[in-house]
């Protein structure tokens, strides 16, 4: 791999905050079903103020996700979340591709 493509993995990101001593919590998708924006083993990270990188949603349910890291972020207990069209929250974060995802939410320090 690549130093530049290293610096644009998730992973390497939040082992490089990490070791700057940020908290950091990483949410993987872990299942699709129908259109989804993301594939499975897709990662975003995100840290305690709120800075993210990575991607599970090709946007559409990012914000939800980062809210939730946050909270798994202080609670220290990992979460799955699930967006889909039988899903009211779908339509709120903007999941109207007809799709469904589960995300995994966890802390990593």
């Amino acid at each position: 791999m690549t130093t530049d493509m290293q610096t644009r993995d998730p992973l390497f990101i939040a082992e490089d905050w990490i070791g700057q001593g940020r908290q950091v919590a990483v949410a993987t998708v872990v299942e699709t079903w129908g259109s989804a924006p993301r594939p499975v083993g897709s990662h975003l990270v995100i840290d305690a103020d709120g800075s993210f990188e990575g991607s599970v949603s090709g946007g559409c349910v990012e914000g939800a996700v980062i809210t939730e890291a946050l909270d798994v972020l202080q609670s220290g207990r990992a979460k799955m979340l699930e967006f889909g069209v039988a899903d009211e929250t779908a339509w709120r974060v903007g999941l109207s591709c007809g799709g469904k995802i589960r995300v995994f939410v966890e802390r990593l320090s």
